[in-house]
């Protein structure tokens, strides 16, 4: 008998995509089957069928947390006549689909947990097809409850109804479980002491946060660190115990309710739209003068990260409490986040007072993701839970290739793979300075590649030889592809809008900390004329001293005189002087003079972390990265819009075109005027320098379009006012991928692309790269 053969690639496996195409097949009353398969969901129909009909149903009604990227179909022949449509065992394979997000919990699931009488009510580990943990529990594809660490949970005979139940919400749910057959949840003390369990175990943990203690929770990719975000004793008992001073918490809010108390953004329907997703992030919100939550929240700061409540247990936990918790990352410092009861147990002694344990492994690290609501849409901060694997689409042109590796940089670190015609970006893992986080990298990577059958014939790393992500490719006898780190920034820009690989060249404004630039110099705030297979240093910020080298990312006032010593020769007897002739300044400006470990560096972040040690609302040391740059942009939100005499001119020279820092700060310097105005100015002259030389240059060589990246993009206020200026061009903004360092790999990866496509055929091999005009 003739039949239809029906291939669906894109995000299909582990969203109900299988009992969702069983009820459309019994809706049109169609007789065959459906299967998972190693390249994503296959269905045969018998003859006849109206083909356009179940395809424009399917396109149209496909399940919340499915993606649909291609449909083929083709004629087949029926061996064996089906009477009725089923649901038949996966099929094995080279695997070529995707692997779905975790979801936060659904509407559906949420009424179960909460509703006296059902046999869910207050189980901590309810999901669907609809909800729940993916990601983190996948051991391998296809998704099978056999490949998650489900598998150890037997399925009682009621749930085993509902698993085979086609018209049941859980039909072929993997995670699905109840409190007779699925995961438990304890309460533990350090010793590994069982306190309590199930609601008992929810009653202690209530209790000690009542008390302002300290509570360690297992969740989907990790432990949270959890205490009552109203009490300020609790607060900084947590900050001194995880040698967190003044990091901004993220805040775990009991319901959508709490959102207008704690803060001052309108209208507030998108920010509940965010913080509603199935991705359920943490979203940067503008502080309430009225917010219950305590000072030492986010200090200094105008935002805070609001998140809700993305599991069962979270849900009752936060019922429970009726207040907002603090909900931040469960590691000490310096240490990869806890992933196993015994790891939490050991690496939190010290900082937790109870620990909320259950029996589920993590299989794989998943930190909260962390967005902003800006003008132009969500800006992603943090990829990670709730985004993470979902597969992005290669820019036209980027042909079939063998699969790739890019390894990203030494700080916020992600890794990504490139299969086929997707690249597919890794959770934020952060600094690999520290041992244990590069290991767990280490084994994200191997687990990537066993997920998804995928062994890379060469590896893209970041130039800088000192990093460790640089000796990491060197782990791989593969072919390695050098690439310049604000080449990458650009290109990830680039493959997020879809740039196509023969689009030409842009403008780049690539603004950072610090990155390894070409000649061995060190780059963060340059204009660019780029493409993806090469690019071309235009100018950007002038570069000045280190003082200290590495030193100088830490103490901003080293930032400050290196600045003033370069560009204001008269500091010494101006007033505004005084904080940093009262700092060892003498033997620095010395070393400053002769070269001595002050390397130079045309670096935007070490700008701002000077103009904050200026206005005096950066620390002498920083106790994490973006401090100063994060404090000096909530002073300038407080002025914002006022009128100014600052500027930041062009001045050409041999080597290129740079912003004129002699004239911003004589001009910045002479002018009287509050603290939050000179911070605002400071923003806004920024913005308009590069602007401005964006554009010169975009007359000069006739391009239209430029592009952007580097984390100083994840100033608010500066990407407000970059955009305005350069609205005469046709501007490109990272939105979906972070634009700092946790985007990186994907620019790594789209260049070494480019160049291995390019040098094939040219019928050449590219292993190292080191000259960004080639």
């Amino acid at each position: 008998m003739s039949g239809l053969l029906i291939r669906i690639s894109g995000k299909v496996q582990g969203v109900g995509f299988r009992p969702f195409i069983w009820q459309l097949a019994d809706q049109l009353r169609l007789c065959g089957e459906v299967c998972n398969d190693s390249t994503g969901v296959e269905i045969r129909l018998l003859a006849p069928v109206n083909i356009e009909t179940f395809i424009r149903q399917l396109q149209r009604d496909c399940p919340p947390l499915a993606r649909i990227d291609g449909i083929s179909v083709d004629a087949f022949e029926w061996k064996d006549v089906p009477q009725h449509f089923t649901i038949t065992p996966s099929r094995p394979g080279r695997m070529d689909t995707q692997v779905a997000p975790d979801a936060a919990t659904c509407p559906e699931c949420l009424q179960d947990i909460l509703r006296p009488g059902d046999r869910r009510f207050g189980y901590a580990f309810t999901n669907c097809t609809h909800c729940g943990p993916r990601f983190t529990l996948i051991r391998a594809m296809p998704y099978d409850r056999p490949s998650t660490s489900m598998a150890q949970f037997a399925l009682c005979p009621a749930c085993q109804l509902e698993y085979d139940n086609p018209a049941d919400r859980r039909f072929h749910a993997q995670p699905v479980g109840c409190p007779h057959c699925g995961p438990q949840f304890s309460a533990a003390f350090q010793d590994d002491k069982i306190l309590a369990r199930e609601e008992a175990a929810l009653k202690e943990a209530v209790a000690a946060l009542r008390a302002g203690k300290i509570v360690a929770v297992k969740g989907l990719g990790g432990f949270h660190l959890a205490c009552d975000a109203t009490q300020q004793d609790a607060v900084m008992r947590l900050r001194e115990r995880k040698s967190r001073p003044s990091k901004p918490l993220a805040v775990m809010l009991p319901d959508i309710s709490w959102l207008a108390r704690c803060s001052d953004d309108s209208p507030q329907f998108a920010l509940r739209e965010l913080l509603e997703s199935p991705a359920a992030p943490i979203v940067l919100a503008t502080k309430s003068a009225m917010s219950p939550l305590c000072a030492g929240i986010a200090p200094e700061l105008n935002e805070t990260g609001l998140m809700l409540p993305f599991t069962p247990l979270h849900h009752l936990l936060m019922q429970a409490c009726q207040t907002p918790l603090v909900m931040t990352s469960g590691n000490a410092a310096g240490f990869a986040p806890a992933l196993t009861n015994s790891e939490a147990l050991e690496q939190l002694a010290g900082i937790a007072d109870l620990w909320l344990l259950h029996n589920r492994d993590i299989v794989q690290r998943a930190d909260d993701s962390l967005v902003r609501l800006t003008a132009q849409g969500t800006e992603v901060l943090r990829r990670a839970r709730g985004y993470v694997p979902d597969a992005l689409p290669l820019p036209p042109g980027f042909s079939l290739q063998p699969p790739l590796l890019a390894i990203g940089g030494d700080l916020k670190n992600t890794f990504c793979l490139v299969r086929g015609d997707q690249a597919i970006l890794s959770p934020h893992f952060g600094s690999l300075t520290h041992s244990d986080i590069a290991e767990q990298q280490q084994q994200a990577i191997e687990h990537f590649q066993q997920l998804y059958d995928c062994t890379p014939a060469a590896v893209a790393r970041d130039a800088h030889p000192g990093y460790v992500s640089h000796h990491q490719a060197e782990n791989h006898a593969i072919r390695i592809v050098d690439v310049f780190h604000h080449h990458a920034h650009i290109a990830a820009c680039l493959a997020e809008n879809h740039w196509p690989l023969d689009g030409g060249k842009v403008i780049g404004l690539a603004l950072d900390g610090l990155g390894y630039g070409e000649k061995d110099s060190l780059w963060g705030g340059e204009c660019l004329l780029a493409g993806y297979l090469h690019c071309e240093h235009l100018g950007g910020l002038p570069a000045v001293a280190l003082p200290g080298g590495d030193r100088a990312a830490r103490e901003p006032w080293r930032n400050l005189l290196a600045q003033w010593q370069a560009f204001v020769p008269d500091w010494q007897i101006r007033l505004q002087a005084q904080p940093l002739l009262s700092q060892p300044w003498q033997p620095l400006s010395k070393a400053i003079a002769a070269g001595i470990n002050s390397p130079l560096a045309s670096s935007c972040g070490r700008l701002f972390d000077a103009v904050a040690a200026a206005l005096g609302c950066a620390p002498r040391e920083l106790s994490w990265e973006g401090e100063a740059a994060s404090r000096l942009e909530a002073l300038a939100h407080q002025a914002h819009g006022i009128a100014h005499p600052v500027t930041m001119p062009l001045r050409h020279t041999e080597n290129g075109t740079f912003l004129d820092l002699a004239t911003f700060w004589q001009q910045w310097l002479d002018w009287q005027a509050p603290p939050a105005a000179r911070a605002f100015a400071f923003h806004d002259a920024l913005a308009q320098g590069f602007a401005a030389l964006a554009c010169y240059h975009a007359v000069r060589t006739g391009i239209r379009t430029v592009a952007t990246g580097g984390g100083v993009l994840h100033n608010r206020l500066l990407r407000q006012l970059l955009h305005r200026y350069l609205a005469p061009l046709n501007v490109l903004m990272p939105q979906n991928i972070p634009a700092g360092d946790g985007g990186l790999a994907l620019g790594q990866a789209l260049i070494a692309c480019a160049r291995l496509q390019h040098a094939s055929a040219q019928n050449s091999s590219v292993y190292k790269n080191k000259d960004l005009h080639d």
